[in-house]
């Protein structure tokens, strides 16, 4: 498997930190994963409710010092 995609919005707020996320999974394939990297508190709400939305899946949620990784996994390849 390919390491996932790293998307960097730290420093950003919401909703800055999921449009990047969204933008960079726009007609991604099926299976692809990307990580967001994020020190906004609130992506750790509104990354779920975007996967919700397009289709995709949360695979995993980690922080360290701060820095929430969020790797996301597409459903299917219409993620836009």
């Amino acid at each position: 498997m390919n390491e996932p995609v790293v998307i960097d919005a730290r420093g950003h707020r919401c909703p800055v930190p999921s449009l990047r996320l969204r933008k960079a999974m726009e007609g991604g394939c099926a299976g692809a994963r990307w990580t967001l990297l994020a020190t906004d508190p609130m992506a750790r709400i509104d990354v779920p409710f975007l996967m919700q939305e397009i289709g995709g899946q949360v695979v995993a949620i980690e922080e360290t010092d701060g820095v929430l990784q969020i790797t996301v996994e597409s459903g299917d390849a219409r993620t836009g």
